[in-house]
């Protein structure tokens, strides 16, 4: 064997560790298999999500104006932008003016369905194109004729009425002839996510409906093109500050096409850090199956290593060839999973381009391919320097000693201190990148303390191991004494196998949990109904006639308006530093209401409820945690704009609200006085004892006969929706996670693979003594059994505790154990763990006794 061709002391320089590792690597990658394809894994899992998300953030930029419908985009909720408003838009630039709201569509048949409305005018759409089936010019599409206005429903609303094309429906005091299907909306991403089908119909319609009541909740948007000569980010920048300095109290929401969309950005960008976060655990996941493969290398290479230093060569250059070995394999891997990543955003496109709802450009980003690779790098210098220092110290005389007397010892301080630097650069890395750095600080401890708890597990089951009683049966015997012997395969196991459970255990029971939630039981004595959109002057009719029509049920009604709060304690609103939890409140408008008594569902924590009898200054009531997280406390002055007027109130006092009950839960409740003679609505939950599909239909009915402005909502029916959305997201989750129980499985066969010299020794010596291989089966197969069950139930404590965490503080939802599916988890480790233990035990058992015995 050519082991040296020079001597060493002539060159130390970083060519001859070089030179000497790809030597060594001639002969093949032996060994390091799993090595490459964990790094692979990983750094494919987080380069293909970066990959993506930079694509998507790319097509939201470059879409923006197609998506928002404009150049900027102003909203108002509950009421249409005064003449001068709209006169100084027009000013500017082509305005066109659409409203959306939800409403009731009955069929002629008497069927019912809700429906998402949205009235456009006659510039719609000012950019991008919308997708009908047949294509019909919008104008004619929504035309009155034969006294009925045209209107373009999605397919749903057809399948779900049973119509046709053709067909006519009532909407209010309005009706429809539906002459197309809406296939696709430009400017569908800008808007929030819909209860019902769309439902197509001209503005001038709209005002014969008699929906438009006073307080109604109908969200107007007045787009702005701008002229061709101005249509860079700078004009659309200069209109939104001009508009807010000509009128500052008009309330607007107002979006530029810069932004069209923030709150899908803001989506993607928490999607994309835990994905990335999720291949990150693959990686470290794999860090394992690298430390494992790198021992294993060393281990064989001990001979060689004594050669080295018989030639003359230091510790230190022994290390750097080795060294330079694991960065070399770490490349390969890293750019196989580079490849593999890049390529993502080709493929999705390329398979699901026509029916994929969001702008995908792909292309290289070669920002997010670098990140990846540096992940790869350094998890595998994090995991492979701690058996590379011990290669120091590897004696000359192990020559001629082999395994006889090996001893391996802590590497030196010097290398300790290299290993804490790139740990502690990857935990920078990992954390001063992310979106929403207190989540990735939280997942680098949670790793770090998983990392502990699994060495203290496998320390815990061979300590429990080497304390039982001596059995008198023998295979059981053996069993336990390969637990805790020297060289054991216990803490491999324990490591590679526990970390993948973890995340298995924690992604199944935030599924469950999830689905329990939204698509299971409702809670008890959730509302089954919410009705919206109830005339002030017509709520206690409404109330009436709802209690006569449903006489079991419990009727709750409440004043609701829209507003947005615009500043507290003398700050704006987007300058007050709200935390990640509480930033949503600043967003969008919100729900208000009015009270004198505290609410169902709100306990007071904090300060004193003004009573029913209060009429002095307006006085606001928060909910504890979103004033948390602005930094409000009582007394501090909060500024909310309603139908264009900014109303200031102190803060009375501090609620929790039990957000589960699904009744009305407002994070703003006012003192009575404070809106006093504004134009609002009333809302209503009816609540039954006993529902049933039929019954809920028949109210339907006849609220839709007796209230046409009114709109029923069916709890039920919402949570299915939302259901959907996240069901789709949960697939994503565990379509990544796969990628980490992929890994651990790798890991888990490397770390078996790394036992293997081990495990042809013990066969050929206890086949010498006697042993047969059925008994020799069956002690290993214990062995791998009692390993396999202690990790599992680690890794079911450890999952569950992770997704309880996550369900009850961070989704703020109740959380149930899934028993089931945590038994599927600990069956599944079984399996994995006693087959590929007996498969590599085969193997051992087939090896013949007599060129082993030679060797030893």
């Amino acid at each position: 064997m050519n082991v040296i061709a020079e001597p060493v002391y002539r060159s130390r320089g970083a060519s001859l560790a070089l030179r000497y590792a790809l030597r060594e690597l001639r002969s093949g990658l032996r060994g390091f298999y799993v090595f490459i394809a964990c790094i692979a894994l990983g750094v494919m899992a987080i380069a293909g999500v970066g990959s993506v998300a930079a694509s998507l953030s790319e097509g939201l930029t470059r879409e923006g104006r197609t998506l928002l419908g404009g150049d900027a985009a102003f909203s108002l909720i509950q009421r249409e932008a005064k003449p001068e408003e709209v006169a100084f838009l027009r000013t500017r630039g082509q305005v066109s003016v659409a409203a959306a709201l939800r409403a009731m569509a009955r069929s002629g048949d008497g069927k019912f369905a809700l429906v998402e409305l949205k009235a456009v005018d006659s510039s719609y759409p000012m950019l991008g194109e919308l997708s009908l089936a047949p294509k019909i010019p919008v104008a004619d599409l929504l035309a009155e004729r034969d006294g009925a206005f045209g209107a373009a429903a999605d397919s749903t609303l057809l399948a779900r009425l049973d119509l046709k094309l053709g067909d006519r429906v009532t909407i209010g005091n309005a009706t429809y002839q539906i002459r197309s299907v809406v296939e696709a909306e430009p400017d569908k991403l800008a808007g929030n996510v819909g209860l019902g089908p769309r439902f197509l119909v001209s503005e001038a319609s709209l005002r014969t409906t008699g929906l438009l009541q006073p307080g109604s909740l109908v969200r107007w948007i007045y787009r702005v093109r701008l002229p061709d000569n101005a249509t860079d980010d700078r004009a659309a920048t200069r209109l939104v500050d001009d508009a807010r300095a000509t009128h500052p109290q008009a309330g607007w929401e107002i979006r530029s096409r810069g932004n069209a969309s923030p709150q899908l950005e803001r989506t993607i960008s928490r999607f994309t850090q835990f994905l990335t976060l999720v291949g990150l655990a693959a990686l470290l996941v794999g860090g394992v199956g690298v430390a494992n493969a790198v021992k294993s290398h060393i281990d064989r290479r001990r001979d060689v290593i004594a050669a080295f230093k018989a030639l003359g060569a230091t510790g230190r250059d022994v290390f750097s060839i080795y060294l330079t070995q694991v960065v070399v394999l770490a490349g390969i891997g890293s750019i196989i999973g580079l490849a593999a990543g890049a390529a993502l955003p080709f493929v999705i496109v390329g398979v699901f381009g026509k029916v994929l709802p969001l702008p995908v450009i792909p292309a290289l980003h070669p920002d997010e391919l670098a990140l990846s690779f540096i992940y790869g790098l350094l998890t595998a210098l994090a995991f492979g320097l701690w058996p590379l220092g011990r290669v120091h110290d590897v004696p000359v005389a192990a020559l001629f000693r082999e395994e006889v007397a090996r001893e391996w010892h802590r590497p030196r301080w010097s290398y300790l201190a290299l290993m804490a630097a790139v740990i502690a650069l990857l935990i920078g890395v990992a954390i001063g990148l992310a979106y929403d750095k207190r989540v990735a600080a939280v997942f680098v401890v949670s790793s770090i303390v998983v990392f502990v708890v699994l060495r203290g597990v496998a320390a815990g089951l061979m300590a429990l191991a080497r304390r039982l009683p001596r059995s008198r049966i023998t295979m059981l015997r053996l069993a336990i004494a390969n637990i805790y012997r020297p060289g054991a395969l216990t803490p491999s196991v324990v490591m590679s196998l526990g970390l993948g459970l973890a995340v298995l255990v924690t992604i199944t029971q935030i599924d469950g949990n999830l689905r329990r939630q939204f698509l299971a039981a409702l809670p008890d004595r959730a509302p089954s109904f919410f009705f919206i959109d109830i005339p002030t002057t017509e709520a206690d009719r409404f109330s009436a006639f709802l209690k006569q029509t449903a006489p079991d049920s419990t009727v709750e009604d409440v004043p609701m308006l829209r507003g947005r709060i615009v500043a507290a304690r003398g700050v704006k609103a987007e300058e007050l530093g709200a935390s990640q939890d509480s930033e949503w409140v600043l967003q969008s408008d919100r729900g208000l209401t009015y009270t004198g008594e505290i609410p169902k569902g709100s306990k007071i924590v904090e300060g004193e409820w003004w009573g029913a009898d209060y009429s002095g200054p307006p006085l606001v009531s928060m909910e504890k945690k979103i004033a948390d997280g602005l930094k409000l406390k009582i007394g501090d002055e909060v500024v909310v704009n309603v139908l264009g007027r900014d109303i200031p109130a102190k803060i009375a006092n501090l609620r929790n609200i039990d957000w589960q009950g699904l009744g009305f839960n407002f994070v703003l409740v006012f003192s009575p006085n404070a809106f006093k003679g504004a134009p609002l609505t009333h809302v209503a939950t009816l609540t039954e004892a006993h529902p049933d599909a039929a019954g809920d239909a028949r109210i339907i009915r006849q609220v839709a006969d007796a209230f046409p402005m009114v709109t029923s909502v069916r709890v039920r029916e919402a949570l299915e929706t939302i259901g959907t959305v996240v069901t789709n997201l949960v697939l994503a989750i565990r379509g990544a996670s796969a990628v980490t129980l992929i890994s651990a499985i790798l890991v888990l066969g490397g770390a078996l693979a790394a036992g293997h010299r081990h495990r042809v020794y013990d066969a050929v010596i206890l086949k010498t003594l006697g042993a047969t291989r059925v008994r020799l089966l069956g002690a290993y197969a214990l062995e791998y059994l009692m390993i396999g069950f202690a990790t599992a139930v680690f890794g079911v404590i450890a999952g569950s505790v992770a997704a309880w965490l996550i369900v009850t503080r961070i989704m703020t939802l109740s959380f149930i154990w899934q028993a089931g599916s945590a038994a599927g988890v600990v069956a599944a480790a079984l399996i994995v763990t006693v087959g590929l233990g007996l498969a590599g035990t085969l193997l051992a058992l087939n090896q013949k006794p007599a060129s082993v015995l030679r060797n030893l």
